[in-house]
């Protein structure tokens, strides 16, 4: 694929043209860019889902704080309460949320990350690709399939809008990684284009005007519960599109609705920490004792 895909409904439609799934096209688009084999593009994206899966692995087993003291173990508390009492909605949920906390404690930690599409949205795309694949035995290169659909996700939208908090708040990081985790879940679960797009839509138009408003300055609260939240969110989204329930607000109108949202939003709540939750009473008294322990 030479010709560059700026909108979903171009993908849709050069994806009917050439008889090929999103991750075909864009694994050779990033062959013909990079001039190297596909093969090679595909044990690039293997490495960043080793790597997705060894944070997972090491925020399971570790409890450290982060160097503000405020984050850390949430992950080991919620394994405590789901060896004692079964999580409502099942073992897939229990570990979706556990591989949640488990990736974005390790980003606090300053441990070995994937930003998929950033760093304080790093947990929602490997937790939920990771927990369905082993609960439903996917193989590895069906793994790497939806890893590079993410990644064309993320692309796409990211030709209207930049993926950062200080940009467009909160819905331009962990919104795009729902809607990344809900395309990749749809292309897992054998989806069609179609589907994928409108879970896409389904996922981001569900979280626009969502604001970057961390405490301290710091990518610790909320976003660390945030990245939880969302990876269950984008299961939802994938959920109903896989049903064929669809977006009546074509997906790159969303993309467009959440470029405007970005650019009213108040820059006092995007990365500033100058408002929102990151000026509550109690935040201002946690960046005081960040502040003194620095």
């Amino acid at each position: 694929m030479k010709k560059n895909i700026s909108t979903f409904n171009e993908l849709l439609s050069t994806c009917g043209q050439q008889n090929k799934r999103t991750y075909e096209l864009f694994q050779e688009k990033e062959a013909f860019l990079l001039d190297i084999e596909i093969e090679k593009v595909r044990s690039k994206v293997k490495k960043s889902l080793d790597a997705m899966k060894e944070a997972i692995h090491i925020g399971l087993s570790s409890n450290e704080k982060s160097i503000s003291k405020q984050c850390g173990d949430d992950c080991e508390k919620l394994q405590k309460r789901y060896k004692a009492n079964e999580p409502l909605f099942g073992k897939l949920f229990k570990k979706i949320t556990a591989y949640a906390l488990a990736t974005i404690e390790e980003n606090l930690r300053m441990g070995k990350i994937v930003a998929c599409p950033t760093a304080g949205s790093c947990a929602i795309v490997p937790s939920v690709l990771v927990a369905i694949s082993e609960e439903l035995n996917i193989s590895e290169d069906e793994q790497i399939n939806a890893l590079i659909t993410a990644g064309a996700i993320g692309s796409i939208v990211q030709n209207k809008v930049a993926l950062a908090g200080a940009i467009a708040g909160c819905q331009a990081e962990c919104g795009v990684a729902a809607a990344m985790s809900a395309g990749a879940l749809v292309q897992i679960l054998g989806g069609s284009e179609k589907q994928m797009v409108h879970a896409v839509a389904l996922a981001l138009k569900n979280i626009l005007g969502l604001t970057c408003d961390p405490v301290a300055g710091l990518v610790e609260i909320p976003c660390v519960k945030r990245n939880v939240f969302l990876a269950i969110h984008s299961v939802t989204a994938a959920e109903l599109a896989l049903a064929d329930i669809e977006s009546k607000i074509p997906t790159d109108e969303v993309v467009d609705a959440l470029c405007q949202t970005g650019q009213l939003m108040s820059p006092m709540l995007k990365e500033s920490s100058q408002a929102g939750l990151a000026k509550t009473k109690t935040a201002l008294k946690i960046e005081q004792r960040v502040l003194n322990n620095i």
